[in-house]
Protein backbone atom coordinates (compact mmCIF):
# COMPACT_ATOMS: atom_id res chain seq x y z
CA UNK A 1 0.00 0.00 0.00
CA UNK A 2 1.36 3.14 -1.14
CA UNK A 3 1.58 6.30 1.43
CA UNK A 4 -1.45 8.59 0.50
CA UNK A 5 0.83 11.83 0.65
CA UNK A 6 2.62 10.17 -1.98
CA UNK A 7 -0.31 10.05 -4.50
CA UNK A 8 -1.41 13.13 -3.21
CA UNK A 9 1.74 14.89 -4.56
CA UNK A 10 2.60 12.41 -7.08
CA UNK A 11 -0.33 11.61 -8.99
CA UNK A 12 1.19 10.93 -12.78
CA UNK A 13 3.81 9.03 -11.72
CA UNK A 14 1.45 6.52 -9.73
CA UNK A 15 -0.66 6.94 -12.63
CA UNK A 16 1.86 5.88 -15.31
CA UNK A 17 2.39 2.97 -13.12
CA UNK A 18 -0.64 1.92 -13.49
CA UNK A 19 0.04 1.87 -16.98
CA UNK A 20 3.04 -0.05 -17.03
CA UNK A 21 0.95 -2.99 -14.53
CA UNK A 22 -1.32 -3.06 -17.48
CA UNK A 23 -4.32 -2.16 -14.91
CA UNK A 24 -5.77 1.29 -16.94
CA UNK A 25 -9.16 0.30 -15.32
CA UNK A 26 -7.79 1.85 -12.17
CA UNK A 27 -6.30 4.99 -13.44
CA UNK A 28 -9.42 6.72 -12.35
CA UNK A 29 -9.29 5.40 -8.71
CA UNK A 30 -5.78 8.48 -8.15
CA UNK A 31 -8.12 10.80 -8.86
CA UNK A 32 -11.59 10.12 -6.95
CA UNK A 33 -8.75 8.80 -3.64
CA UNK A 34 -7.29 12.16 -3.63
CA UNK A 35 -10.63 14.17 -3.69
CA UNK A 36 -11.76 11.46 -0.84
CA UNK A 37 -9.02 12.40 1.00
CA UNK A 38 -9.78 16.39 0.36
CA UNK A 39 -13.12 15.89 2.03
CA UNK A 40 -11.79 13.77 4.70
CA UNK A 41 -9.23 16.80 5.58
CA UNK A 42 -11.74 19.51 5.04
CA UNK A 43 -13.89 16.96 7.63
CA UNK A 44 -11.19 16.77 9.75
CA UNK A 45 -9.93 20.68 9.97
CA UNK A 46 -13.87 21.31 10.15
CA UNK A 47 -14.28 18.85 13.35
CA UNK A 48 -10.77 20.24 15.33
CA UNK A 49 -12.76 23.70 15.00
CA UNK A 50 -15.61 22.62 16.77
CA UNK A 51 -13.46 20.44 19.22
CA UNK A 52 -12.02 23.74 19.70
CA UNK A 53 -14.91 26.07 19.57
CA UNK A 54 -16.83 23.60 22.37
CA UNK A 55 -13.86 23.19 24.43
CA UNK A 56 -13.43 26.79 24.66
CA UNK A 57 -17.67 26.87 25.42
CA UNK A 58 -17.97 24.11 28.06
CA UNK A 59 -14.75 26.14 29.86
CA UNK A 60 -16.94 29.80 29.64
CA UNK A 61 -19.59 27.74 30.99
CA UNK A 62 -17.75 26.77 34.01
CA UNK A 63 -16.66 30.12 34.40
CA UNK A 64 -20.35 31.68 34.18
CA UNK A 65 -21.99 28.67 36.80
CA UNK A 66 -19.26 30.52 39.48
CA UNK A 67 -20.69 33.74 39.20
CA UNK A 68 -24.24 32.33 39.24
CA UNK A 69 -24.94 33.21 35.72
CA UNK A 70 -27.13 30.21 35.46
CA UNK A 71 -29.13 30.95 32.68
CA UNK A 72 -26.17 32.36 30.55
CA UNK A 73 -24.97 29.20 31.03
CA UNK A 74 -28.23 27.28 30.29
CA UNK A 75 -28.15 29.23 26.76
CA UNK A 76 -25.05 28.49 26.09
CA UNK A 77 -24.87 24.76 26.77
CA UNK A 78 -27.56 24.66 24.09
CA UNK A 79 -24.63 25.49 21.91
CA UNK A 80 -22.40 22.83 23.02
CA UNK A 81 -25.12 20.28 22.63
CA UNK A 82 -25.63 21.84 19.04
CA UNK A 83 -21.94 21.80 18.11
CA UNK A 84 -21.71 17.87 19.58
CA UNK A 85 -24.38 17.33 17.29
CA UNK A 86 -22.91 18.54 14.37
CA UNK A 87 -18.91 16.71 15.60
CA UNK A 88 -20.84 13.43 15.73
CA UNK A 89 -22.25 13.71 12.21
CA UNK A 90 -18.30 14.73 11.02
CA UNK A 91 -16.97 11.94 13.23
CA UNK A 92 -19.70 9.66 11.30
CA UNK A 93 -18.27 11.47 8.06
CA UNK A 94 -14.29 10.89 8.68
CA UNK A 95 -14.46 7.31 9.04
CA UNK A 96 -16.76 6.81 6.09
CA UNK A 97 -14.16 8.50 4.24
CA UNK A 98 -11.37 7.11 6.27
CA UNK A 99 -12.59 3.50 5.10
CA UNK A 100 -13.56 4.71 1.51
CA UNK A 101 -9.77 5.74 1.12
CA UNK A 102 -8.63 2.50 3.16
CA UNK A 103 -9.84 0.78 0.14
CA UNK A 104 -8.81 2.77 -2.26
CA UNK A 105 -5.46 2.93 -1.11
CA UNK A 106 -5.73 -1.45 -0.88
CA UNK A 107 -6.10 -1.32 -4.61
CA UNK A 108 -3.79 1.12 -6.12
CA UNK A 109 -0.74 -1.27 -7.21
CA UNK A 110 2.68 -0.68 -5.01
CA UNK A 111 5.29 0.99 -7.22
CA UNK A 112 7.83 -0.80 -9.08
CA UNK A 113 11.30 -0.75 -9.19
CA UNK A 114 12.56 1.47 -12.27
CA UNK A 115 14.96 -2.13 -13.27
CA UNK A 116 11.66 -4.13 -13.91
CA UNK A 117 10.87 -4.85 -17.63
CA UNK A 118 7.84 -3.56 -18.92
CA UNK A 119 5.58 -6.48 -19.81
CA UNK A 120 1.92 -7.90 -19.80
CA UNK A 121 2.14 -11.22 -18.65
CA UNK A 122 4.22 -13.75 -17.62
CA UNK A 123 4.62 -14.67 -21.59
CA UNK A 124 6.98 -11.45 -21.38
CA UNK A 125 9.10 -12.28 -18.08
CA UNK A 126 12.78 -12.24 -19.12
CA UNK A 127 15.64 -15.01 -18.31
CA UNK A 128 18.55 -13.14 -16.62
CA UNK A 129 21.02 -16.37 -16.32
CA UNK A 130 21.51 -19.80 -16.27
CA UNK A 131 23.04 -22.24 -13.89
CA UNK A 132 24.20 -25.62 -14.55
CA UNK A 133 23.90 -27.33 -18.29
CA UNK A 134 20.27 -28.39 -19.11
CA UNK A 135 20.95 -31.96 -20.23
CA UNK A 136 18.49 -34.52 -22.14
CA UNK A 137 19.71 -38.03 -21.94
CA UNK A 138 19.46 -40.58 -24.39
CA UNK A 139 16.83 -42.31 -22.88
CA UNK A 140 12.95 -41.69 -22.30
CA UNK A 141 12.06 -39.90 -19.08
CA UNK A 142 8.70 -41.09 -17.92
CA UNK A 143 5.76 -38.31 -16.96
CA UNK A 144 6.71 -37.70 -13.42
CA UNK A 145 3.93 -39.38 -11.60
CA UNK A 146 5.39 -42.46 -13.54
CA UNK A 147 8.75 -42.27 -11.78
CA UNK A 148 6.83 -42.29 -8.89
CA UNK A 149 4.72 -44.92 -9.45
CA UNK A 150 7.76 -47.02 -10.27
CA UNK A 151 8.64 -47.26 -6.37
CA UNK A 152 4.89 -47.49 -5.15
CA UNK A 153 5.46 -44.07 -4.38
CA UNK A 154 2.50 -42.11 -4.94
CA UNK A 155 -1.11 -42.99 -4.66
CA UNK A 156 -3.70 -40.61 -6.27
CA UNK A 157 -6.64 -42.62 -6.74
CA UNK A 158 -7.07 -43.36 -2.49
CA UNK A 159 -6.87 -39.58 -2.97
CA UNK A 160 -9.07 -38.43 -4.92
CA UNK A 161 -11.64 -40.77 -2.78
CA UNK A 162 -10.56 -39.20 0.09
CA UNK A 163 -10.42 -35.52 -1.21
CA UNK A 164 -10.86 -35.19 -4.24
CA UNK A 165 -8.86 -33.68 -7.03
CA UNK A 166 -5.53 -32.10 -6.38
CA UNK A 167 -4.52 -34.42 -3.24
CA UNK A 168 -1.75 -36.53 -2.81
CA UNK A 169 -0.83 -40.18 -0.73
CA UNK A 170 3.44 -40.01 -1.05
CA UNK A 171 4.62 -43.81 0.04
CA UNK A 172 7.78 -45.18 0.60
CA UNK A 173 10.96 -44.03 -0.63
CA UNK A 174 9.39 -41.24 -2.39
CA UNK A 175 7.32 -40.09 0.88
CA UNK A 176 10.91 -40.16 2.70
CA UNK A 177 12.78 -37.93 -0.11
CA UNK A 178 9.61 -35.26 0.36
CA UNK A 179 10.40 -34.98 3.77
CA UNK A 180 14.29 -35.28 3.24
CA UNK A 181 13.97 -32.55 0.38
CA UNK A 182 12.53 -30.62 3.32
CA UNK A 183 15.05 -31.35 6.61
CA UNK A 184 17.80 -30.92 3.70
CA UNK A 185 16.41 -27.35 2.66
CA UNK A 186 16.16 -26.52 6.65
CA UNK A 187 18.78 -27.45 7.61
CA UNK A 188 21.18 -24.86 4.08
CA UNK A 189 18.95 -22.24 5.75
CA UNK A 190 20.42 -22.55 9.06
CA UNK A 191 23.13 -23.20 7.95
CA UNK A 192 23.34 -19.45 6.04
CA UNK A 193 22.44 -17.41 9.32
CA UNK A 194 18.29 -17.55 9.45
CA UNK A 195 16.80 -18.60 12.20
CA UNK A 196 14.33 -21.77 11.83
CA UNK A 197 10.88 -21.42 12.77
CA UNK A 198 7.11 -23.22 12.60
CA UNK A 199 4.47 -20.64 12.31
CA UNK A 200 0.73 -21.02 12.63
CA UNK A 201 -0.98 -22.31 9.85
CA UNK A 202 -4.18 -20.23 10.36
CA UNK A 203 -4.16 -16.72 10.22
CA UNK A 204 -6.47 -13.89 10.56
CA UNK A 205 -8.43 -11.74 7.80
CA UNK A 206 -6.19 -8.69 8.93
CA UNK A 207 -3.36 -10.55 8.28
CA UNK A 208 -4.32 -11.77 5.32
CA UNK A 209 -5.30 -8.19 3.57
CA UNK A 210 -1.91 -6.73 5.39
CA UNK A 211 0.07 -9.48 3.23
CA UNK A 212 -1.50 -9.80 -0.35
CA UNK A 213 -4.05 -8.49 -2.77
CA UNK A 214 -7.54 -8.79 -2.75
CA UNK A 215 -7.59 -10.34 -5.96
CA UNK A 216 -4.57 -12.85 -5.06
CA UNK A 217 -6.60 -13.72 -1.30
CA UNK A 218 -10.00 -14.19 -3.71
CA UNK A 219 -7.47 -16.66 -5.57
CA UNK A 220 -5.66 -18.69 -2.95
CA UNK A 221 -7.01 -18.55 0.32
CA UNK A 222 -9.29 -21.14 1.83
CA UNK A 223 -11.66 -20.03 4.63
CA UNK A 224 -12.12 -21.36 8.25
CA UNK A 225 -16.29 -21.48 8.15
CA UNK A 226 -17.76 -19.54 11.08
CA UNK A 227 -14.50 -18.09 11.93
CA UNK A 228 -12.06 -15.39 11.49
CA UNK A 229 -9.62 -17.64 10.07
CA UNK A 230 -8.28 -18.66 6.63
CA UNK A 231 -5.20 -21.68 5.99
CA UNK A 232 -1.83 -20.19 4.86
CA UNK A 233 -1.27 -20.46 1.43
CA UNK A 234 2.45 -20.07 2.47
CA UNK A 235 4.52 -19.53 5.48
CA UNK A 236 5.33 -15.93 4.49
CA UNK A 237 1.58 -14.97 5.26
CA UNK A 238 2.15 -16.15 9.07
CA UNK A 239 5.70 -15.02 9.42
CA UNK A 240 5.22 -11.66 8.00
CA UNK A 241 2.16 -11.39 10.24
CA UNK A 242 4.36 -12.34 13.40
CA UNK A 243 5.28 -8.57 13.53
CA UNK A 244 1.79 -7.21 12.64
CA UNK A 245 2.12 -3.90 14.56
CA UNK A 246 5.02 -3.74 16.50
CA UNK A 247 8.46 -1.28 16.75
CA UNK A 248 11.27 -3.22 15.62
CA UNK A 249 14.54 -0.93 17.43
CA UNK A 250 17.00 -0.77 14.62
CA UNK A 251 19.91 -2.72 15.95
CA UNK A 252 17.19 -6.19 15.96
CA UNK A 253 17.27 -5.60 11.98
CA UNK A 254 17.39 -7.47 10.01
CA UNK A 255 14.95 -10.13 10.55
CA UNK A 256 15.76 -13.41 8.82
CA UNK A 257 13.79 -16.47 9.17
CA UNK A 258 13.06 -19.48 7.21
CA UNK A 259 10.03 -21.53 8.35
CA UNK A 260 8.50 -24.62 7.37
CA UNK A 261 4.46 -25.23 6.61
CA UNK A 262 2.01 -26.89 4.90
CA UNK A 263 0.03 -24.68 2.18
CA UNK A 264 -3.09 -24.75 1.11
CA UNK A 265 -4.22 -23.19 -2.38
CA UNK A 266 -7.70 -23.15 -4.46
CA UNK A 267 -5.40 -23.04 -7.60
CA UNK A 268 -8.28 -21.21 -9.59
CA UNK A 269 -7.28 -21.65 -13.35
CA UNK A 270 -6.67 -23.80 -16.46
CA UNK A 271 -5.13 -26.97 -15.52
CA UNK A 272 -3.53 -28.71 -18.75
CA UNK A 273 -0.95 -31.96 -19.07
CA UNK A 274 1.54 -30.17 -16.96
CA UNK A 275 -0.85 -29.41 -14.02
CA UNK A 276 -1.82 -33.36 -13.36
CA UNK A 277 0.07 -35.05 -10.81
CA UNK A 278 1.47 -33.17 -8.21
CA UNK A 279 2.34 -30.21 -10.35
CA UNK A 280 -0.72 -28.04 -9.07
CA UNK A 281 -2.54 -29.26 -5.94
CA UNK A 282 -4.33 -27.80 -2.67
CA UNK A 283 -2.02 -29.04 -0.43
CA UNK A 284 1.83 -28.71 -0.62
CA UNK A 285 4.44 -28.75 1.84
CA UNK A 286 7.42 -25.72 1.84
CA UNK A 287 10.48 -24.66 3.13
CA UNK A 288 10.39 -20.86 2.85
CA UNK A 289 12.68 -18.04 4.05
CA UNK A 290 11.86 -13.97 4.95
CA UNK A 291 13.73 -10.93 5.51
CA UNK A 292 12.29 -7.71 7.41
CA UNK A 293 15.22 -5.30 7.18
CA UNK A 294 16.01 -1.69 6.53
CA UNK A 295 14.76 0.25 3.58
CA UNK A 296 18.17 0.95 2.68
CA UNK A 297 18.89 -2.73 2.61
CA UNK A 298 16.45 -4.55 0.89
CA UNK A 299 17.61 -4.88 -2.79
CA UNK A 300 20.88 -6.58 -1.40
CA UNK A 301 18.74 -8.72 0.92
CA UNK A 302 16.46 -9.45 -2.66
CA UNK A 303 20.12 -10.78 -4.43
CA UNK A 304 21.11 -12.71 -1.65
CA UNK A 305 17.53 -14.86 -1.02
CA UNK A 306 17.10 -15.79 -4.98
CA UNK A 307 20.80 -16.90 -5.09
CA UNK A 308 20.24 -19.14 -1.96
CA UNK A 309 17.51 -21.24 -3.66
CA UNK A 310 19.88 -20.62 -6.59
CA UNK A 311 22.29 -22.66 -4.44
CA UNK A 312 20.29 -25.10 -2.88
CA UNK A 313 19.09 -26.18 -6.26
CA UNK A 314 22.76 -26.90 -7.65
CA UNK A 315 23.54 -28.53 -4.55
CA UNK A 316 21.54 -31.54 -5.51
CA UNK A 317 22.74 -31.68 -8.99
CA UNK A 318 19.73 -29.83 -10.78
CA UNK A 319 19.95 -27.22 -13.36
CA UNK A 320 18.46 -23.92 -12.87
CA UNK A 321 17.77 -20.58 -14.38
CA UNK A 322 16.40 -17.53 -13.04
CA UNK A 323 13.37 -14.80 -14.51
CA UNK A 324 12.93 -11.56 -14.04
CA UNK A 325 9.13 -11.06 -13.82
CA UNK A 326 7.72 -8.08 -15.92
CA UNK A 327 5.25 -5.26 -14.91
CA UNK A 328 2.29 -7.13 -15.57
CA UNK A 329 3.22 -10.25 -13.71
CA UNK A 330 3.91 -9.21 -10.48
CA UNK A 331 0.98 -9.08 -8.18
CA UNK A 332 0.49 -5.51 -6.56
CA UNK A 333 2.51 -5.47 -3.65
CA UNK A 334 5.48 -6.60 -5.17
CA UNK A 335 8.10 -3.88 -6.11
CA UNK A 336 10.63 -6.22 -8.08
CA UNK A 337 10.58 -10.29 -8.37
CA UNK A 338 12.04 -13.01 -10.01
CA UNK A 339 11.28 -16.66 -10.42
CA UNK A 340 13.46 -19.74 -10.35
CA UNK A 341 12.85 -22.16 -12.71
CA UNK A 342 14.37 -25.92 -12.86
CA UNK A 343 15.37 -27.97 -15.78
CA UNK A 344 13.06 -30.62 -17.09
CA UNK A 345 14.55 -33.39 -19.17
CA UNK A 346 11.42 -34.58 -19.81
CA UNK A 347 9.81 -31.65 -21.12
CA UNK A 348 13.12 -30.10 -22.52
CA UNK A 349 11.99 -26.77 -20.87
CA UNK A 350 12.02 -24.73 -17.52
CA UNK A 351 9.24 -24.85 -15.11
CA UNK A 352 8.97 -22.54 -11.99
CA UNK A 353 10.14 -24.04 -8.89
CA UNK A 354 10.66 -20.76 -6.48
CA UNK A 355 9.85 -16.84 -6.49
CA UNK A 356 11.32 -14.49 -4.64
CA UNK A 357 9.91 -10.95 -4.10
CA UNK A 358 10.67 -7.77 -2.78
CA UNK A 359 8.07 -5.74 -1.13
CA UNK A 360 9.42 -2.64 -0.02
CA UNK A 361 7.20 -1.21 2.82
CA UNK A 362 3.99 -2.45 1.26
CA UNK A 363 3.53 -5.21 3.70
CA UNK A 364 4.88 -3.18 6.48
CA UNK A 365 2.50 -0.10 5.69
CA UNK A 366 -0.60 -2.65 5.80
CA UNK A 367 0.73 -4.26 8.73
CA UNK A 368 2.68 -1.13 10.82
CA UNK A 369 5.57 -3.51 11.23
CA UNK A 370 7.90 -0.18 11.97
CA UNK A 371 11.12 0.87 12.95
CA UNK A 372 12.72 3.09 16.01
CA UNK A 373 15.37 4.74 14.35
CA UNK A 374 18.72 7.01 15.46
CA UNK A 375 16.66 9.91 18.20
CA UNK A 376 13.35 8.11 18.26
CA UNK A 377 12.88 8.32 13.99
CA UNK A 378 10.17 5.69 13.06
CA UNK A 379 9.99 4.47 9.34
CA UNK A 380 8.05 1.06 7.82
CA UNK A 381 10.48 -1.80 7.49
CA UNK A 382 10.65 -3.53 3.80
CA UNK A 383 9.82 -6.84 3.43
CA UNK A 384 10.83 -9.43 1.22
CA UNK A 385 10.13 -13.34 0.77
CA UNK A 386 11.86 -16.06 -1.17
CA UNK A 387 11.18 -20.42 -1.51
CA UNK A 388 13.78 -22.28 -0.40
CA UNK A 389 12.54 -25.65 -1.71
CA UNK A 390 8.30 -26.57 -2.57
CA UNK A 391 7.74 -30.34 -2.45
CA UNK A 392 6.45 -31.94 -4.48
CA UNK A 393 6.98 -29.90 -7.40
CA UNK A 394 10.45 -29.80 -6.76
CA UNK A 395 10.57 -33.65 -6.75
CA UNK A 396 9.34 -33.60 -10.23
CA UNK A 397 12.96 -31.48 -10.92
CA UNK A 398 14.58 -33.80 -8.40
CA UNK A 399 13.62 -36.78 -10.18
CA UNK A 400 13.85 -36.00 -13.57
CA UNK A 401 17.15 -34.56 -13.29
CA UNK A 402 18.80 -37.75 -10.91
CA UNK A 403 16.93 -40.51 -13.19
CA UNK A 404 19.19 -43.11 -14.69
CA UNK A 405 18.69 -45.28 -17.59
CA UNK A 406 18.18 -48.50 -15.18
CA UNK A 407 15.19 -46.72 -13.93
CA UNK A 408 17.10 -45.88 -10.44
CA UNK A 409 17.17 -42.17 -8.73
CA UNK A 410 20.67 -40.77 -7.68
CA UNK A 411 20.24 -39.02 -4.23
CA UNK A 412 23.32 -35.87 -4.64
CA UNK A 413 26.09 -36.71 -1.83
CA UNK A 414 24.32 -33.83 -0.08
CA UNK A 415 21.10 -35.45 0.48
CA UNK A 416 22.67 -38.66 1.36
CA UNK A 417 23.22 -38.20 5.12
CA UNK A 418 19.11 -37.41 5.26
CA UNK A 419 18.21 -40.55 3.31
CA UNK A 420 20.22 -43.03 6.09
CA UNK A 421 23.38 -42.93 3.56
CA UNK A 422 21.42 -43.88 0.69
CA UNK A 423 22.71 -43.60 -2.70
CA UNK A 424 20.54 -44.58 -4.82
CA UNK A 425 16.74 -45.39 -5.28
CA UNK A 426 15.84 -49.15 -6.54
CA UNK A 427 12.48 -49.01 -8.22
CA UNK A 428 9.91 -51.51 -7.35
CA UNK A 429 8.41 -52.05 -10.46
Amino acid sequence: MLDLKFVRENPEIVKENIKNKFQDSKLPLVDEVIELDEQNRTAKQEGDALRAERNKLSKQIGALMGQGKKEEAQEMKKNVTDASEHLAGLEEKERELEEKIKKIMMTIPNIIDPSVPIGKDDSENVEVERYGEPVVPEFEIPYHTEIMESFDGIDLDSARKVAGNGFYYLMGDIARLHSSVLSYARDFMINRGFTYCIPPFMIRSEVVTGVMSFAEMDAMMYKIEGEDLYLIGTSEHSMIGKFIDTILPEEKLPQTLTSYSPCFRKEKGAHGLEERGVYRIHQFEKQEMIVVCKPEESMDWYDKLWQNTVDLFRSLDIPVRTLECCSGDLADLKVKSVDVEAWSPRQKKYFEVGSCSNLGDAQARRLKIRVSGEEGRKYFAHTLNNTVAAPPRMLIAFLENNLQADGTVKIPEALQPYMGGTKALMPKK
